[in-house]
């Protein structure tokens, strides 16, 4: 493996624009990351939801009930979607009405709109005030018409939600409209878990695949994270295999997710093939040379298992020559890992240019004529500012 400090460059950009002095190890990146809590919305006990059934048997019966509530309360907040212990009514109505102790831990929908594809974007409010955006996209079958059309049939085959790890992110991505606010905080175990429940209910089906690819720089919020992946697996009943988490790549992080040994597919936002124009498009990777990042991601396939997914923005003019699927190739030669390739969806904030269809189909036969797995992801929800690259909380005023 590449030799490399964990934070190597004189100084990264802040989301508020300053330059962060530059530090020893992770603890320059860590100081973007430090959760910020508003003191007028104290938070004084641990919300329910994101509890174990033997967590919320052993707090009903703090609370004076007996211990087969806590089975109770445990269906009634992952399965049936309790937004408030008033909602339970299997419990007496005397005790839920005097229990101060005992907050679920639910968000509300402030913004709620619909793509053409079905895709939805909501806009949680949380119970600091916050906002943040969570995407769910439906799967359906098209029959095809005539005319090059199509119609949509039936209810949708899957569910898949894009979950938000933090308020806002640090990583400042040139392409990506959510770091252009920069990060206020990170998320709590329960407010990632809230997402996709609130997908679920106002779908009326169950979801079936989770991306962590909404606000926010995942690894940067690991524990919540990792705790947020085990309850949404044990408790909601979503498979590891069917949960991916999304990174830019911040150093030591890979290593240190992999040694959880968990089944989720991990994707790695790579955006170039070079090292130089990685570090014009993430301001983050002047801190983390490509080749060390590749090296822990194949140390991630050693310990795992699981191949690693690649995501390439395609950015016309500037990732997406010839010469650079070369060098993508190059670099993905004999690795356990698949490349998803998505062509730019426009923010107003940046100038890039999405590629020709043709360019598109050039980098992917460039790719496939050296033997590297590769799709290309058509975004969902464009029409709504749903899109990957996209999400910004812009309708927070409302």
């Amino acid at each position: 493996m590449s030799a490399v400090t964990p934070l190597d460059a004189d100084s990264i950009d802040s989301p508020q624009g300053k330059a962060v002095t530059k530090r020893t190890g992770e603890a320059a990146i860590d100081s973007l990351a430090v959760p910020q809590r508003d003191d007028n919305h104290p938070t004084s006990t641990r919300p329910l939801l994101g509890m174990t059934q033997a967590e919320l048997t052993e707090w009903v019966q703090q609370q004076g009930q007996p211990a087969y509530r806590g089975k109770q309360l445990y269906q009634w907040i992952y399965q049936q979607g309790a937004r408030s212990l008033a909602d339970i009514s299997v419990f007496p109505k005397q005790w839920r009405a005097t229990v101060v102790d005992g907050a679920i831990g639910r968000s509300t929908v402030h913004y709620r709109s619909e793509a053409a594809d079905g895709t939805v974007k909501y806009l949680l409010r949380l119970a600091d005030g916050h906002i943040i955006e969570t995407v769910g996209m439906p799967t359906y079958k098209y029959t095809d018409l005539p005319g090059n059309s199509a119609v949509r049939r039936g209810a949708s085959e899957r569910l898949t939600v894009c979950v938000s790890s933090q308020v806002g992110c640090p990583m400042a991505c040139d392409f990506c409209a959510t770091g252009k606010g920069g990060l206020l905080r990170n998320l709590e175990t329960h407010e990632i878990i809230d997402q996709v429940l609130t997908v679920q209910e106002d779908l009326g089906q169950r979801v079936s695949h989770i991306v962590f690819m909404g606000m926010g720089e995942p690894l940067l919020n690991m524990n919540n994270v990792l705790a947020a992946i085990r309850s949404l697996n044990q408790d909601v009943g979503i498979g590891q295999r069917n949960i991916t988490v999304s990174t830019v790549g911040i150093p030591g992080r890979i290593r240190r997710f992999a040694e959880h040994q968990l089944q989720v597919t991990l994707a790695v936002s790579l955006h170039a093939s070079n090292q130089a124009t990685r570090e014009r498009l993430i301001p983050s990777a002047r801190a983390y040379p490509l080749q060390a990042l590749l090296d822990e991601c194949r140390e991630y396939v050693s310990l795992t298992g699981r191949r690693v997914s690649f995501e390439y923005i395609l950015l016309a003019g500037l990732n997406d020559g010839q010469q650079q699927a070369i060098e993508l190739a190059h670099h993905l030669r004999g690795f356990q890992s698949h490349v998803n390739l998505i062509p730019y969806n426009p923010i107003s904030e940046a100038d890039y240019q999405r590629p020709s269809e043709q360019r598109i189909q050039a980098f992917v036969k460039a790719l496939q004529d050296k033997h590297i797995a590769v799709s290309i992801r058509y975004s969902r929800g464009l029409d709504t500012d749903a899109a990957c690259g996209q999400l910004r909380a812009s309708k927070a005023t409302l």
